[in-house]
């Protein structure tokens, strides 16, 4: 409902025509009424003509007033499946990085697509459908008591039979619904993540067994699938049956009526012309109910990722506080501690405490596992630590907004994150806003714009899924353009030439010190020789600081350090 309220007036619209439409349908079994009783029965034209003329005047109001049902209704199911969906997407983009490791994004990413074409069909078809049957059926049975009152008992009885079957069919229908959706979005997150994957796939010909998998999880949403419809077409069976035996009834019970002239047959001709119409809209109810017990199964999933909290609150803007507006880029981190969620015996972090003064740039060094990107993660905020405190210029990040925070940082992670969309559009996505000469100059300074401009489009060339086309060197010169372009205090470096050949690592080091110039750099390191120039190295292993200062002095001081820098340099050990 808190959907349709802004759509008031549609909604009220499409009532008065669903309202009207229903009356005019009504109106035909009086209308046929009078076409036997007055119009054949007395065997005059002229009656015959007025009779046929109310006939097509209601006709008319009938077309007209459907146009306008079926236009708003479908409109109303447009604008809120579409309402639906922009909702979800900007509730799912806030959440946490937490949230998506736990759950798969591509059945996230079904939710969007199957359910909502569910809801869809559902909103701007379905419920209309319903409520003029359910109109039609109160409407109908009223008309049936004043046209017959002794017939409409006849018919009453009978409902309590189709009442049972829709409650026990209906429930196990909503059911089904709920699970056939699940299965189906199995199958789309399976299809998704191989086909992303084509390559892996391919390489270790892992094609037959795909084909195997596949096939089960197919034929387990076949099954769910066929027990749905198997249910639902019980429940529109009976529902059928023993409303049609019912008007069966009723016309052999009034025919003898009319053959002993208790009844006149336009009497009959209406009440038989109601009691279809209460049964085609009986039939009809019990029919959409499996669908609406569907839309019911899919909202539920909808609904579900709305209702998904953020791991922490964060401050509202309005009462964030705000950084300076010339941010120094100066970091000081107090006795930081943070547990992964469900791995509560070992934290990726242990009072940490560290402090980066602006401008300097400082590497992160370690075996893996020692904390050094869940560090980086908590200085975006991805994660809240469990205690402890991060400062930027003085102001605890914990109290401001996300948006604030995160603008004060320019991210190139080890794995260039690259969009479908131009080369340019992947260099923007820093600054939207930035004009074609910034994204230009950034792409020079980042020795990107020579191997752009051989590309079919130049700036204008579209990547493929993740960049697909393009080469490690490549994919992480945009990066760095796009930290250029981003022109924020503090830079953060995961790493950022580990698994490049000599020739983009050379380019991408030239590419540095305009990169780190007057920046705070923090850098994630594996490979000590790119960070042997860093103002300090910072030692980690196991989530705890062991040492920082600069390469000579950790050589001196680090036992840890002094291995990494004997298997890398292949130096004697002190």
């Amino acid at each position: 409902m808190g959907f349709i309220n802004p759509y008031r007036k549609a909604v009220a619209g499409a009532l008065v025509a669903l309202v009207i439409t229903a009356g005019i349908t009504l109106g035909l079994g009086q209308g046929l009424r009078i076409l036997v009783d007055q119009g054949l029965a007395t065997q005059s034209p002229d009656n015959l003509a007025r009779a046929v003329g109310l006939f097509f005047i209601l006709v008319l109001g009938l077309a007209f007033g459907s146009f306008a049902r079926f236009y708003l209704v479908s409109w109303i199911g447009e604008r809120v499946v579409a309402d639906i969906r922009k909702q979800v997407f900007n509730h799912l983009i806030d959440l946490h990085p937490g949230f998506f490791e736990q759950n798969r994004a591509l059945e996230i990413q079904s939710r969007f697509t199957a359910d909502t074409t569910v809801l869809q069909s559902v909103i701007g078809s379905t419920v209309s459908i319903a409520l003029r049957n359910a109109l039609m059926l109160v409407g109908g049975l009223l008309l049936l008591f004043i046209t017959n009152a002794k017939l409409a008992g006849i018919i009453l009885l009978g409902f309590p039979l189709v009442i049972v079957p829709i409650l026990f069919f209906g429930r196990r229908v909503r059911q089904l619904s709920r699970l056939s959706q699940d299965r189906v979005a199995d199958v789309g997150s399976y299809v998704g993540e191989n086909l992303t994957q084509i390559k892996t796939v391919q390489a270790f010909n892992h094609q037959p067994h795909d084909r195997r998998f596949f096939a089960e999880v197919s034929e387990k949403a076949f099954d769910i699938a066929r027990e749905r419809i198997r249910q639902r077409a019980w429940l529109t069976t009976l529902a059928i049956s023993l409303v049609m035996g019912a008007v069966g009834i009723v016309i052999w019970i009034g025919g003898l009526d009319v053959i002993h002239g208790r009844i006149t047959p336009g009497e009959l001709a209406a009440f038989v012309f109601y009691s279809l119409l209460v049964g085609v809209a009986a039939g009809a109810i019990s029919e959409v109910i499996g669908e609406l017990q569907r839309a019911a199964g899919s909202a539920a999933r909808l609904f579900e990722l709305l209702q998904t909290k953020p791991a922490f609150d964060r401050p509202l803007v309005e009462q964030a506080n705000e950084f300076p507006r010339a941010i120094s880029g100066d970091i000081r981190i107090k006795n930081l501690t943070f547990h992964y969620p469900g791995r509560s015996d070992h934290p990726a972090l242990s009072d940490i405490c560290l402090h980066v003064q602006a401008g300097e740039t400082l590497a992160l060094v370690g075996p893996s596992g020692a904390g050094k990107s869940t560090l980086f993660d908590l200085l975006l905020h991805f994660y809240e630590p469990d205690s402890g405190s991060i400062h930027i210029d003085s102001t605890d990040t914990a109290t401001a907004s996300l948006e604030a925070l995160r603008s004060c940082f320019a991210l190139v992670p080890q794995n260039p994150a690259l969009f479908h969309g131009t080369v340019a559009d992947n260099i923007r996505y820093a600054r939207p806003n930035a004009s074609q000469a910034d994204v230009e100059e950034a792409a020079r300074i980042a020795h990107a714009h020579e191997f752009i401009q051989n590309l079919p489009g130049g700036y204008l060339t579209r990547l493929g899924d993740a960049g697909l086309g393009l080469s490690g060197g490549q994919k992480q010169r945009l990066a760095i353009a796009r930290a250029l372009l981003a022109d924020a205090p503090i830079l953060l470096l995961d790493e950022a030439t580990s698994a490049l050949d000599a020739e983009s690592e050379n380019l991408i080091q030239q590419a540095m010190p305009a990169l780190t110039s007057g920046r705070t750099t923090l850098v994630i390191a594996h490979r000590l020789a790119t960070v042997r120039d860093a103002d300090r190295i910072a030692v980690l292993d196991q989530g705890r600081l062991l040492a920082v200062g600069s390469h000579e002095e950790l050589i001196q001081a680090s036992p840890l350090y002094r291995r990494l820098a004997a298997l890398q340099f292949r130096e004697q050990p002190a």
